[in-house]
């Protein structure tokens, strides 16, 4: 434990002298709470729906099949009842929600028919959006064409659209929460193989490699300063959010706090791990940027998983910001508690315990 408190010290020492790291940790997440929010778009296809039909007459079935026929929707849940819909929604098995009322085809063929509900979920809010669109020019097109063949007089208001979590289907509440996902990346991810490979070029691990320090103890050496680094980087990213744009998160900042802590162990071990694979800065550089770019395509960081082909989707099971930013997105916006996201902390758990596993082995001490 002694050893390990020097070691510590050392690092935080060193933090302090360097002239680009503590400004990185600084002006970092100001650029990218302040400004990608606002820049930043992405497309949807493949939206899940969940349908709850109290007719089930021959009109609500039409309009299901014509649903069913859009190359956007995805018929994903026959739900009996609409917290049936609701909770493949908080789960992320359904999108949107489409509610057919009861005696619906009869109060049409009337001229009375009630509205036709449509629920988005606002987590994803551009997916939600477009989602709702979708479903709502399929059903006005099936009744349109009902009005062609049988002569029925169309509500008005033919379909209601409401956006849960997300009303106002604001974009920005949607990707903030996933920078900040990035933010622990770059923080706990590329500074630790920097400073380490900087170590190696420099010769002062050397020092190291010739004392008695065991492999735990150098790796921990390595991590916990950038764990601390990492929580204090998102409290300060979650205090930008809260002033900049009122976003504070409905659920429990333990939730939070607990889901980055294991996240920053994933990727401050992978960093490590890098770093002792890597004989030159340049070396551990272009192998962070290339595992970094794939986190952010491949994590449902700006791209909807569910809009990438299959094979991808398998592949998206392997990238640890996956699990991360569902958590941080259902925190903040559905509020969910760490009970609601238990298989996502576990794969968290078991790939942070594998990443801080292989960053002790690939540390291989010189005599």
């Amino acid at each position: 434990m002694k050893t390990l408190l020097v070691l510590l010290r050392k690092e935080f020492i060193q933090f302090r002298r360097n002239k680009f790291m503590p400004k990185l940790v600084v002006m970092f997440p100001m650029m990218a709470m302040l400004v990608i929010p606002l820049v930043t778009t992405m497309d949807v296809k493949n939206v899940n729906v969940a349908v709850v039909d109290a007719d089930k007459s021959e009109i609500s079935r039409r309009i299901v099949s014509d649903m069913q026929a859009s190359p956007y929707l995805r018929l994903s849940l026959y739900a009996e009842t609409y917290h049936e819909a609701l909770d493949a929604v908080e789960k992320g098995a359904a999108d949107v929600i489409l509610l057919l009322p009861t005696d619906y085809e009869k109060k049409l063929v009337s001229g009375h028919a009630p509205s036709i509900s449509v629920h988005a979920n606002g987590v994803n809010a551009t997916k939600g959006q477009l989602g709702a669109q979708y479903l709502s020019q399929a059903v006005t097109q099936t009744l349109i064409k009902l009005k062609r063949e049988r002569g029925i007089v169309l509500p008005r208001e033919n379909i209601y659209v409401q956006n849960r979590y997300n009303p106002t289907l604001d974009y920005r509440i949607y990707m903030i929460p996933a920078l900040m996902v990035i933010l622990v990346i770059m923080i706990c991810g590329f500074l630790p193989a920097l400073n380490l490979v900087g170590e190696k070029e420099s010769g002062t691990i050397e020092q190291i490699n010739v004392s008695p320090v065991s492999r735990v103890t150098f790796t921990l050496s390595k991590l916990i300063p950038y764990w601390i680094i990492g929580l204090m980087v998102l409290t300060f990213a979650m205090t930008i959010a809260w002033l900049a744009y009122g976003l504070v998160p409905t659920g429990s900042l333990l939730t939070i706090y607990a889901a980055t802590l294991l996240f920053s162990f994933v990727m401050s071990g992978f960093g490590v791990a890098v770093a002792n694979c890597s004989s030159t800065m340049q070396q551990s550089m272009y192998v962070m940027f290339f595992f970094i770019v794939i986190f952010q395509l491949m994590s449902g960081l700006m791209t909807p998983i569910d809009s990438m082909p299959q094979w991808a989707q398998y592949i998206t099971y392997l990238v640890p910001p996956r699990y991360f930013i569902e958590i941080m997105r259902a925190v903040y916006l559905k509020g969910s508690a760490m009970q609601d996201l238990w298989p996502e902390f576990v794969v968290l758990a078991v790939i942070a315990a594998v990443m801080s596993l292989i960053a002790m082995l690939t540390y291989k001490k010189q005599s």
